[in-house]
């Protein structure tokens, strides 16, 4: 039973009646799991961004606030400021609390779990030193809160929050937990032990096959039917497209057995199965249709009249043995008799109106199995494994399988590569880019080896050795044929082959799946043995594929995959910005955060830098070219781009990102146009940049009549925050017309705009020019000149970012660093939705020329 008194000082302090947070309630109230002792960590943006961390104990939530969150570092130990004891019920509180109410803002469920006291936990806790082994989802290990000093009891204690030496700890300076998983995991359940009951219970209705036997997904075995849909599935639109979860290559099965259950990984083509009002659609893992391919396969799921949603699995051949065979898949594709591919589903993330993505994995396994109950033969529910991992890889490889796929039991199912799904693989294999052929010896026919690649950090295609077994004649003609029609005269690999004298180079567009023993040190593959060609996925896509430890993966699952484990931040805890203290370590972490949403803005786009060596507060360098030296990610443009002009650059990936951050770089700024067609814009910007003694309602008020001007003209606007003092609209265009035609163009939207309505704008820059007024600023439309890029930080007092926002949250805008660098995690849920229909809003600019009268 709760000891209420402790709970006195928080029921004090709200008005439950306003305030959505859980009144106090005994403990007995709340459904707990026999002998487990709960945590959770709460992010709560209320005055400040801190971090509520709280231990069960005595019946209560010991509560302490981090304002900085965890660190993974010893050395970085953290301020923990004892408060109030919170009730049970407080551990599932996801919310706003209102204004004017203590604590007000919002609040997520950011970690959660069990915790493990080392010793007495009372009387560590009445000691002020508490140590304690964390089961959460994000922070795992052990831990120890000392108290510093003790005041009166009217104040508040101080403690300090650190992590103790163990497999989890790692520098600040390379991993930083708070920012890289800035998420709620409130939909997750409970992690690892605390979820292990639940999900052994869910397991019951999807027992696997022999694991000696792992062929046998052929065999239908009876399953039963969960009652409904999962109670955790909410009802939610499909979406039209769906990008499928990708597993993580590890080197060895992790080690908590009991949270992983393991299914056959399949020698074939991913394929996601669409169901709708229009039919049955089969989807490739990058988004092609290849419904018309297998029309046998979509007449089979048709068949079952299974209800509206997407399901996931892949295609295969099996073989006499009952084994996949990846080269009897191609030759069916090849050969147009496509009636012996079978489809294999293991995952059903949409379903009948319903999102089951945070449905913890077993349950939708239950699910899935039983809407398969009566399919067809082509159409088959793929089993799971009850035995060790190594046991079934070891029977796997036996009889010539690929490997095993590895699954957390209690996982979500995520649109990217995760740490949940593992790889285990019985011998080294992934896919090649193709980039050239020997001639044959002897009495071979064809050629005698393929010259391979995969792409490097920045982008290149990287040579990676050669594959000359694995083919039959008619193998080898047919490929011949194929590559000769793809001759190209230039080496497509950025470093040269020890075939460069006697090699035929072809464009890189094809694909080559092959097995090998090892890679050498100088990047080869050794021992290589040629499977067949993919089609599934772009070339483009292809880089060397590195096992990691499964408890790295299983710790780090949102760190970008392009931040290798070796890179260390220099000078970490230089101050960038006096105004609000954020070191450059801070900075570098910001970029890794928001890679994946900028690179959308930065993509084949020219870039400049702002580099601030010395804090905002120094000297800025704005860089054009990699006169500095090399950085990894960031390439130099085709010098023809720009005749008698040293080569821009591009952020070719998201690595580039934060290796320009750790070279100082604190603002990204983009062209108007892609290295593709340089000569053309794709877009119009007009800066609203106010003068001096504009008040921000006039700035609304601008951007509104900005936005019904073009829109009259007939183009689409979009709007963004600066970051600095104003704001961006952005008007996509489509690649008819030169620079100076698009410049001039709208110079002439300006100054019709200036004339129309000359108390509040102005045509002509300059600080005595624009006093009271706006100036819109339309030489970002030039030849050369550049604009912020979205996510972008600004090299200014409180590191504002320049953020896509959505028309209809214009007038809720407060300034143009509505957004900073320390308040960014509060956007990142919305992240590009406000510009969603960006990419197929570019219209022609010839009627709207008309319209104002514009000609050249």
């Amino acid at each position: 039973m709760a000891r209420l008194d402790t709970l006195k000082k928080y029921k004090q302090k709200r008005n439950f009646a306003i305030t959505p947070e859980p009144a106090a309630a005994p403990a007995d109230s709340v459904q707990q799991l026999p002998g487990a002792l709960q945590f959770v960590v709460q992010k709560h943006w209320a005055t400040r961004l801190h971090y509520d961390f709280r231990l069960e104990l005595e019946g209560a939530m010991k509560s302490w606030a981090v304002p900085k969150g965890p660190s993974y570092d010893p050395e970085d130990r953290r301020m923990a400021v004892h408060v109030e004891d919170h009730p049970m019920a407080y551990n599932s509180f996801e919310g706003q609390i209102p204004a004017k109410q203590y604590g007000a803002g919002k609040v997520i469920v950011w970690d959660k779990g069990t915790w493990v006291p080392v010793g007495d936990a009372r009387k560590g806790y009445r000691d002020g030193k508490l140590k304690f082994e964390l089961h959460g989802h994000k922070l795992r290990g052990h831990w120890a809160l000392v108290r510093i000093r003790s005041r009166d009891g009217s104040k508040q204690d101080a403690w300090l929050l650190i992590k103790e030496h163990d497999a989890y700890a790692r520098p600040a300076t390379e991993f930083s937990v708070v920012d890289q998983f800035p998420d709620s995991v409130a939909t997750l359940g409970m992690p690892a032990a605390a979820k292990a009951a639940k999900a052994a219970k869910a397991v019951k209705s999807v027992k696997s096959v022999n694991a000696a036997k792992p062929a046998a997904p052929a065999k239908k075995p009876g399953r039963s039917a969960p009652s409904g849909m999962p109670p955790d599935a909410v009802k939610a639109a499909m979406p039209q497209k769906l990008s499928p979860e990708l597993a993580t290559l590890v080197e060895g099965p992790p080690a908590n057995a009991e949270d992983w259950v393991y299914e056959i990984k399949f020698d074939g083509y991913r394929m996601l199965a669409r169901i709708d009002s229009g039919g049955v659609h089969l989807v490739t893992r990058n988004g092609h249709d290849w419904t018309a391919k297998l029309e046998h396969l979509a007449q089979e799921l048709a068949s079952m009249k299974l209800k509206h949603g997407w399901i996931d699995g892949e295609i295969v051949v099996l073989n006499e043995a009952g084994t996949t065979d990846f080269q009897a898949l191609q030759n069916a594709f090849d050969r147009t008799s496509t009636e012996r591919i079978v489809y294999f589903a293991f995952d059903v993330p949409y379903y009948d109106g319903h999102d089951l993505t945070r449905v913890p994995l077993v349950e939708r396994r239950a699910f899935l199995a039983s809407i398969l109950r009566k399919s067809p033969p082509a159409v088959r529910y793929s089993e799971t494994f009850d035995a060790p991992a190594r046991d079934i890889v070891r029977s796997a490889c036996k009889i010539g399988l690929e490997g095993i796929i590895g699954k957390r039991k209690d996982s979500v199912y995520t649109s990217r590569r995760s740490p949940d799904w593992i790889k285990l693989k019985c011998s080294q294999r992934q896919e090649f880019v193709i980039g050239g052929y020997t001639d044959p010896k002897g009495s071979r026919i064809g050629f005698g080896s393929l010259l391979l690649g995969v792409h490097d950090a920045a982008g290149e295609l990287v040579y990676a050795g050669g594959v000359g077994t694995g083919f039959n004649d008619r193998l080898l003609a047919d490929l011949l044929a194929r590559m000769q029609k793809l001759a190209v005269d230039k080496r497509p690999f950025k470093n040269p082959t020890e075939n460069d004298r006697r090699a035929h180079w072809i464009k890189p567009v094809l694909l080559a799946e092959v097995t090998f023993s090892e890679w050498t040190s100088d990047g080869h593959i050794r021992h290589g043995v040629f499977h067949g060609l993919r089609s599934d996925k772009p070339a483009k896509a292809i880089v060397r594929e590195k096992p990691v430890h499964a408890s790295a993966a299983d710790v780090e699952e949102r760190v970008p995959t392009t931040l290798p484990d070796s890179f260390k931040v220099t000078n970490a805890e230089r101050v960038i910005d006096p105004s609000t203290g954020v070191k450059k370590v801070e900075v570098v972490r910001f970029y890794g955060l928001v890679a994946p949403l900028m690179m959308e803005h930065l993509k084949g786009r020219p870039v400049s830098l702002v580099r601030a060596p010395q804090g905002i507060q120094g000297q800025l360098f704005f860089q054009k070219h990699l006169d500095l030296g090399t950085m990894d990610g960031v390439r130099q443009l085709d010098p023809a781009l720009w005749p008698a002009h040293a080569p821009l650059l591009e952020v070719a990936g998201p690595l580039g990102l934060v290796t320009a951050a750790q070279m100082n770089a604190i603002e990204f700024h983009t062209w108007n146009a892609v290295k593709t067609a340089i000569g053309k814009p794709d877009r119009m910007t007009f800066d609203l940049d106010p003068g001096e003694g504009v008040d921000w309602s006039a700035m609304l008020q601008a951007v509104e009549l900005m936005r019904t001007m073009v829109a009259e003209l007939g183009l689409v606007p979009f709007c963004k925050t600066s970051g600095g003092k104003g704001l961006h609209v952005v008007v996509p265009v489509k690649r008819l017309h030169d620079w100076d035609t698009v410049k001039d163009f709208s110079q002439a939207v300006v100054q019709h705009m200036a004339r129309t309505l000359p108390q509040l704008f102005v045509a002509k820059s300059g600080p005595s020019n624009r006093v009271g007024k706006i100036f819109i600023d339309y030489l970002r439309n030039g030849f050369g000149a550049t604009t912020v890029c979205a996510w972008s930080v600004r090299a200014r007092p409180g590191l504002g970012v320049s953020v896509p926002v959505a028309w209809a949250e214009v007038n809720s805008l407060k300034s143009g660093a509505q957004w900073t660098l320390q308040t960014i995690h509060t956007r990142l849920d919305k992240g590009n939705a406000p510009w969603a229909e960006y990419a197929k809003s570019a219209r022609g600019l010839s009627r709207a020329m008309k319209m104002l009268d514009f000609r050249r």
